[in-house]
């Protein structure tokens, strides 16, 4: 049924709650985990920091250099259960970014974590959850992770 099951995390625990619910679904379908991160522009400087493009383009390496070892480390996690796993890395607006990266790699399954924010927090800071659920073309597994869990 599941062939490619994207997982899109933002290097959070609360993100990481997903992942044994992927490896349970992967062994059982015998399908590749796509671990994935976003990384956002804006988010390489700070609130009105204004530098020079080296600058930006060495904090922009630096991140990258970050993601890549984190998601090195949680290939290991999956392959010595004997899951097929790949981590990808997208650039962009992070609801948009998970769409097209569903899309390009011919996932079969989105699974993600919710993070929960209720009120003032949701409001003002929007929901990855829910702008994916609003616009997905394919089916989502989402679950809610609280407390860091």
């Amino acid at each position: 049924m599941y062939k490619k099951i994207l997982v899109p995390l933002d290097g959070s625990k609360r993100a990481e709650a997903i992942l044994p619910h992927v490896k349970k679904l992967a062994q059982c379908f015998k399908a590749k985990a796509i671990l994935f991160i976003v990384i956002e522009p804006g988010h390489l400087l700070e609130h009105d920091e204004i530098i020079g493009m080296s600058i930006y383009q060495e904090k922009r390496d630096q991140q990258i250099k970050e993601t890549e070892s984190y998601l090195a480390s949680l290939i290991e996690q999956f392959r010595e259960d004997g899951i097929k796993v790949q981590t990808l890395i997208g650039h962009g607006p992070v609801v948009n970014t998970i769409l097209d990266a569903a899309k390009s790699e011919n996932a079969d399954l989105l699974a993600m974590a919710s993070h929960g924010r209720t009120g003032l927090s949701r409001t003002f800071y929007g929901s990855i959850s829910a702008g994916v659920l609003q616009r997905i073309d394919r089916p989502l597994l989402l679950i809610r992770s609280r407390n860091g869990e």
